[in-house]
């Protein structure tokens, strides 16, 4: 069975940073992709008012123009950003997956509307309702079309219509509920209808548009999509969240939920993060949705570089961190994955790039058997036009950003070894994180019969967890980092420090002292909002600064499937009642999803280096579902030992 598997599905060839190529026969992850990358969606990363029809790649453009706020210029690309002058706010609201129907209110400058779109028969249907209106001249709705990523077409204006041909000779219309107006000072490049917005105003692909017809089918769409998902808060959250940062990657013709589309225009069109994409994945499987977990987990894999590793960040325009690598979850994305859904194909699809990334860590970032992050030097032709590749590489700042952690108080004054381009620091985090890796790759090693490959993991495991004892302090009552240079612990705490449970490392006796010294302490850990990323006592927690005593999704999540491995019930259950206040905070609030939160207040936007809408931050959403246990349509989603999605399989 194992070999007509393979020859169903074989391994894929390294994307590299060139353009995917299609392949000339059928491939499972193919049709993945061209099941997703299907109909009238917010593809386009640019703008969330802008709908796209794939594979077509029309594009149905909103902009909005407000005589008194930059005259003459309309505000066209619409995102999820913290507000400020000039800029409008966006509330996310309810959405599917697929695009069949999205809400969101946009507040600018006295003007707030509520726009909604979506499909019937497969054709897209808009609804623009204004909620409030500035005390001057009524704006205006601008409405273009045209062809995106150089697909070949043409569109113009039919009276109140907008008409488009693709160059396969396809016609699309659009039509509107209400009458064109000449607005002749706007400088938009291509044909466009100017509509009034004050009042109602549909917009229908077809001939003729009725608001009030507009309006009963799209009532119908969103009532059809709540009755099918129910009330449960927490898996809105990441649906909405992961469906709104979902977008269609044109260089490499593929469907991609990077962090953030903030983050997506400010590296030249997306950024894929390492662990941040396999976090992705975890969340589009809680949310029901295959495709997209599986497009997300073997997209980042298969962005592997020469030397065999993920690589931290992989951009549009080409740019890899060809010098670092990330913290490794993929494998345990890949277990929790087939324990979701059952598919062996993507464990084929991915576990030789898995094998060898593996293997780099040990090659790469062993010293003395501990695990130390670092940062290589590579050839500068790499680096030409690749500005992001500049910083931090071959020094101490690369290899605090290889933990994920960037500017965290724990490498702060750790020299780094030039020789072997590591942080002189055997760190807990980075080899407990390594040891689950080893498990979770042997576990799917046995999946493939690969049994040579599970024996040299289980014995790797092996080693490491042995390891892992040796950075037990007695005194501490906790594992700390060891720095190489003094041969001393380091006793900065951070949630890192709970990973061995996520290893199995620990015994069950130092698992009761890790929680009641220090998780369940409020010098350190404990409180109100939880888990601060270093401890509160440390002298670099007042700085609110990021990775520098903020909360973050990840790491509450990695420590609490850490918990789930050992009979620690009520700290589990407080890690995911906490989470799940936490993030219903700002969601309720502001509908908004934040990069990282305010360990004393619970905020996200109470600093700038915060992103609004920030797929793992549903993370903090992901800990309660998974605690709770089977739902309505998940009851494979518990994670507790004796489930197993955590340990062998």
């Amino acid at each position: 069975m194992l070999t007509e598997t393979l020859d169903k599905y074989p391994p894929t060839k390294h994307w590299g940073t060139t353009k995917f190529k299609k392949r000339s026969s059928p491939s499972a992850y193919r049709e993945c992709h061209n099941r997703l990358a299907t109909g009238w969606n917010t593809w386009s990363t640019h703008s969330l008012l802008s709908h796209v029809l794939l594979p077509e790649a029309l594009c149905l453009n909103l902009s909005i123009k407000c005589y008194h706020v930059q005259p003459g210029r309309p505000l066209g690309d619409i995102q999820i950003c913290r507000p400020s002058e000039n800029q409008p706010v966006v509330v996310p609201g309810l959405r599917t997956k697929d695009g069949c129907y999205t809400s969101l209110l946009l507040k600018w400058s006295g003007l707030e509307l509520h726009i909604e779109s979506g499909t019937s028969d497969g054709k897209l249907l808009i609804m623009v309702t204004p909620i409030a209106m500035p005390k001057v001249k009524d704006p205006l709705l601008l409405l273009d079309a045209g062809f995106m990523w150089n697909h070949s077409g043409t569109a113009w204006r039919d009276g109140n219509r907008l008409v488009a041909r693709s160059g396969k000779g396809q016609t699309f219309a659009f039509s509107s509920s209400a009458d064109t107006v000449e607005e002749c000072n706007t400088p938009l490049r291509s044909n466009f209808l100017a509509l009034p917005i004050d009042q109602p105003l549909a917009i229908r692909e077809g001939d003729t548009a009725n608001a009030s017809e507009v309006r009963t089918i799209l009532d119908a769409c969103r009532l059809e999509m709540m009755e099918a998902r129910g009330p449960d808060e927490l898996r809105e959250i990441i649906r909405s969240c992961l469906a709104w940062d979902t977008i269609y990657d044109p260089g490499k013709d593929r469907v991609i939920s990077p962090v953030s589309r903030m983050w997506n225009v400010n590296w030249g069109g997306h950024v894929l993060f390492c662990w941040d994409t396999y976090f992705a994945a975890w969340l589009a499987a809680a949310g029901g949705n295959r495709d997209l977990a599986y497009a997300n987990a073997i997209a980042i894999t298969m962005e592997y570089t020469p030397e065999g590793f993920v690589p931290n960040f992989a951009g549009a325009n080409g740019a890899v961190s060809f010098d670092r690598s990330q913290p490794p979850v993929g494998a345990i994305t890949f277990r929790f994955l087939h324990k979701r859904f059952g598919d062996l194909w993507p464990v084929v699809e991915v576990f030789d790039v898995l094998m060898r990334w593996n293997r780099w860590w040990r090659d790469q970032r062993d010293t003395d058997g501990y695990l130390c992050w670092g940062s290589n030097s590579f050839p500068d032709e790499r680096q030409v036009g690749f500005k992001h590749n500049a910083v931090g590489v071959h020094d101490r700042f690369g290899a605090a950003l290889e933990s994920g952690l960037d500017n965290s108080p724990m490498y702060d004054d750790i020299p780094f070894d030039h020789e072997r381009s590591q942080l002189k620091l055997a760190d807990v985090g980075l080899t407990s994180l390594y040891v689950a890796d080893c498990d979770a790759l042997a576990d799917l090693a046995s999946l493939l019969g690969r049994e040579e490959e599970m024996l040299e993991l289980r014995t790797r495991a092996d080693k490491y967890r042995q390891s892992l004892q040796r950075l037990w302090c007695e005194e501490a009552g906790i594992f700390l980092n060891l720095r190489l240079d003094t041969g001393n612990f380091s006793h900065r705490l951070s949630p890192t420090c709970f990973y061995p449970l996520l290893a199995r490392a620990a015994s069950p006796e130092q698992a009761r002292r890790m929680m009641d010294e220090h998780l369940l302490n409020p010098e350190e850990f404990a409180g109100e909002w939880m888990i601060p990323s270093i401890a509160r006592n440390d002298p670099a927690y007042a700085d609110n600064n990021y990775w520098r005593g903020r909360i973050w999704a990840p790491l509450n999540f990695l420590v609490y499937l850490g918990l789930c491995q050992y009979d620690l019930p009520e700290e589990r259950n407080m890690l995911a009642e906490k989470s799940s206040k936490l993030i219903l905070k700002e969601w309720r609030e502001h509908g908004h999803v934040y990069e990282n939160y305010n360990a004393d207040t619970g905020r996200g936007g109470d600093v700038e280096n915060s992103d609004p809408f920030y797929h793992w931050g549903a993370l903090l959403a992901l800990i309660p579902l998974l605690h709770d246990g089977p739902g309505a349509d998940q009851a494979d989603l518990r994670l507790t030992p004796e489930f197993g999605l955590v340990g062998n399989l």
